[in-house]
């Protein structure tokens, strides 16, 4: 192992040289205080930029012993350093220096949850952050000068700075860790009270805007706290904050109403995203949802393959299959539908539905539509809705400001007036709905067995993420756009990895998805990051890996039941 002194030197042979030399500087080096691993150096200017580890005693920090308390402060802990090393990044880096993105420090930068990240490993040893360095150079000719400024002057000083700090920055590593906490807490504790999402009082629910996910302040105009109704108000203890009082959603069918611009989407917004614990002062920070909820929508256009959707169609013309249906073009209902029968090969116990983002032919049919129609083949969501909780054990959160019938169908009513909400579910519900239909599902329908396409493209294997919203299987591209619980590009990331594993444990094909996507996470998250030296990746849940493969075109599937 090679000292700081020796990096010097090596910079200094290799100045003006090609890019190309930048390899020699594979190597471990040994700093004051920290040692440096540089696992990749990028072949151009423009590549993806060098891959590095900056490795500290624990020792030799200011994290107290309370961050690795348990997994969930230490956890909390990591995305904080992750933000650090940031913010000193920004603030230390001189930017651009030469072609390219020459010059940059980066590491992963985090929106406003709080995830578990490749990006710093913490354990009884050492702290770890990995992140990256492009390395600079004008056209192909290596900047030397710059080079050794970002090794032995910024990164050093930014390691040191991210790992070292005061008084005034350990508190609010302590705050963090305390409120994912209680976060953590309350998620944790929904089903012993039969609760599906807690909405704390005080919370503030409207964001900056659609691409904005800050909290919105009274600079930007009127802002209503969140404040429970009465009957449905509830509180639930935390380990730090205490007792915190809000609105519990109770289990079954609860249906959210109100008129346009009123708050109801907001709600259902926080409610989705609720499965994520935020940063303090996000607004959102213990808002908590059951951690395996769904977002359901039409996704016109999708590709289905080999999924049971006769619950909700069948009776096809020409006769068309529906208990194994595929189709490379779906419309909005069977999109829907496919959608919430692979939502439940998940193992979800809550589908989050907003009636703008449905097929309304999916949702609903009245009954001057009953007695003119007589061939329809779509079963409606409201003839099923109340025996998917009954006889299947999966409640359901509807946003609707439309559709009144949902009404007689709900267990709970919540009227969103002004952003507050008001319960009103005996005004509303003036009789209980007869299920007309009962939700039954064969369970080898959920056992389906999906084999991805190709991954080769050219003579080597490909698994990537492309941007936020698409993945890229070989040279098959997976639009996951509809997929509204992906938080950050890091988690999309996560999943094109995960995808790799799921390639290679599928090469026999013996074996549910569900299981196997399963045993994957189970594997991938108890071993932590600390032997996966990449540091782009966030952990999403098996939900949205099961999710992206049932989107990837030109899937093969077998083994439904019908």
């Amino acid at each position: 192992m090679q000292n700081a002194t020796q990096l010097k030197e090596l910079i200094h042979r290799i100045d003006g040289k090609g890019y190309k030399a930048y390899k020699h500087l594979e190597l471990p080096f040994i700093f004051n205080g920290f040692v440096l691993f540089i696992d990749h150096v990028q072949g151009d200017p423009y590549a993806a930029p060098s891959a590095l580890r900056a490795r500290i005693r624990l020792s030799d920090t200011s994290i107290s012993p309370r961050a690795l308390e348990n997994e969930t402060r230490k956890l909390a802990a990591e995305d904080f350093l992750t933000r650090l090393f940031l913010f000193n990044s920004g603030k230390i880096c001189k930017g651009i220096r030469g072609t390219g993105t020459s010059g940059l420090i980066s590491i992963q930068k985090p929106g406003q949850e709080i995830l578990k990240r490749s990006s710093v490993v913490l354990n009884d040893e050492y702290l770890e952050f990995r992140c990256y360095a492009s390395l600079p150079a004008r056209g192909r000719t290596i900047l030397g000068s710059v080079a050794e400024s970002m090794f032995l002057s910024e990164l050093t000083d930014i390691v040191q700075l991210s790992s070292n700090f005061d008084s005034s920055i350990q508190n609010r590593l302590t705050l963090h860790a305390d409120i994912y906490e209680d976060y953590c807490s309350l998620r944790d504790t929904l089903s012993r009270h039969d609760l599906v999402a807690f909405i704390p009082d005080g919370a503030i629910l409207p964001r900056k805007s659609g691409i904005d996910a800050q909290p919105l302040n009274n600079s930007d105009g009127p802002v209503v706290p969140f404040r429970s109704p009465e009957s449905l108000e509830i509180t639930l203890q935390t380990p730090n904050k205490g007792p915190v009082c809000g609105m519990g959603i109770p289990k079954g069918v609860t249906v959210i109403a109100g008129g346009g611009f009123h708050g109801k989407s907001t709600l259902l917004n926080a409610i989705q995203i609720g499965i994520y614990g935020h940063l303090p002062l996000d607004g959102r920070e213990l808002t908590a949802t059951v951690p395996d909820a769904v977002k359901i929508r039409a996704e016109d256009g999708r590709s289905i393959q080999n999924v049971n959707i006769s619950p909700f169609i069948r009776n096809l013309p020409f006769g068309k299959d529906t208990t194994a249906f595929s189709t490379v073009n779906a419309s909005g209902s069977t999109s829907q539908a496919a959608n919430i029968m692979e939502a439940i090969e998940t193992g979800t116990t809550l589908l989050l539905i907003d009636e703008d983002t449905s097929a309304t032919n999916f949702m609903i049919r009245d009954d001057k539509m009953k007695a003119i129609v007589r061939k329809e083949p779509i079963t409606p969501l409201i003839d099923v809705i109340r025996s998917l909780y009954r006889d299947q054990g999966i409640s359901s959160i509807i946003v609707t400001g439309g559709a009144g019938d949902y009404f007689s169908v709900a267990d709970t009513v919540i009227l969103m007036e002004d952003y507050l909400p008001e319960e009103i579910t005996s005004k509303a519900r003036t009789e209980i709905r007869d299920v007309e239909n009962t939700f039954t599902v064969n369970p080898e329908s959920l056992k389906r067995r999906v084999k991805l396409p190709s991954p080769r493209k050219g003579n080597k294997e490909n698994f990537a993420a492309k941007g936020q919203h698409t993945l890229q299987i070989g040279r098959t591209f997976v639009d996951i756009s509809a997929l509204e619980q992906v938080a950050e590009v890091y988690q999309t990331e996560c999943i094109a990895f995960l995808l790799k594993q799921y390639n290679d444990a599928m090469a026999s094909g013996s074996t549910p998805m569900a299981s196997v996507v399963e045993r994957i996470f189970q594997r991938f998250t108890s071993s932590g990051f600390r032997n996966i030296k990449r540091g782009n990746l966030a952990v999403p849940r098996k939900q949205e890996v099961m999710f992206a493969i049932n989107r990837a075109r030109g899937i093969q599937s077998w083994g439904t039941g019908k």
